[in-house]
């Protein structure tokens, strides 16, 4: 693996671990929340590369999926925003802190692999011009798995929040903005928009789905009788995504392409 091809991070830390992925949607929490991590952990790493790769992780989890790949042999650089918690110093793993807003920086085919978990992508509002940035970071062949909140879990929330204009709206607009409850603005996809998205920035598509089928109250309840369940419930939910794919369903949906 040839090591400069990575652009030296501007800057370098590394304080404390991170536990799980979060769910971005205050009716996932519970036991559902065990669940979306184990149902998201599973996805990610039968996605990730099997040799030795060279991985780009924008994730929103805290580093947690930065140290796991970096313990699995690959070298990963990590970007942090300014106040995110920083994964622990480990052999491989480089921290960037950089806003994943404006990835400029990205050096041209430096990665194998570019991972974009916990919703960061709906985060940027300008996700084209993200997605064309990454694909020009990325080598010719090179991967990428990301999630983004759906148009389900943009509707919820402005259901939630009374908005019933903008929920109005919806149907007509060519890009759907919605408010969370903590002040930010997401971006929300439906599956053919993600597709057109991707495509148009030069991926060519493995497969768009959404994250979870199983709702987080058939969830909680199953898990609220017998927490023993966990797994067999997150192996059905696997089970199942492979039928569900270009579907709406979901809070989530999740992609994994390939540059042209």
């Amino acid at each position: 693996m040839d090591s400069d091809k990575l652009m030296p991070p501007p800057t370098l830390a590394a304080p404390d671990p991170a536990a799980a992925v979060e769910p971005t949607s205050a009716a996932q929490s519970g036991a559902y929340a065990g669940f979306y991590a184990g149902v998201a952990n599973k996805q990610v790493f039968e996605w990730l590369p099997a040799g030795r790769s060279v991985v780009l992780d924008l994730s929103a989890a805290g580093g947690s999926y930065a140290v796991e790949i970096a313990r699995r042999g690959h070298t990963v650089v990590h970007v942090t925003g300014p106040g995110e918690p920083l994964p622990d110093a480990l052999p491989g793993l480089h921290l960037v802190q950089a806003h994943v807003t404006d990835l400029r920086w990205l050096r041209a085919g430096a990665y194998d692999a570019v991972l974009a978990e916990g919703s960061v992508l709906s985060a940027c509002l300008a996700t084209d011009q993200s997605l064309r940035q990454l694909a020009k970071a990325l080598r010719a062949g090179g991967r990428l798995m990301l999630s983004v909140d759906s148009l389900v879990l943009g509707l919820a929330r402005l259901a939630d929040q009374g908005r019933w204009a903008e929920l109005a709206d919806v149907p007509a607009a060519d890009v759907v903005l919605v408010p969370s409850p903590d002040g930010r603005i997401t971006r929300c996809f439906w599956p053919e928009e993600l597709a057109a998205m991707l495509d148009e920035s030069g991926f060519d598509i493995d497969w768009i789905r959404p994250r979870t089928v199983l709702s987080p109250e058939a969830v909680n309840r199953a898990l609220g009788t017998d927490p023993a369940r966990l797994e067999m419930l997150v192996t059905t939910e696997i089970a199942l995504e492979h039928d569900r794919q270009g579907e709406s369903i979901g809070y989530h949906l999740v992609a994994s392409a390939v540059r042209r």
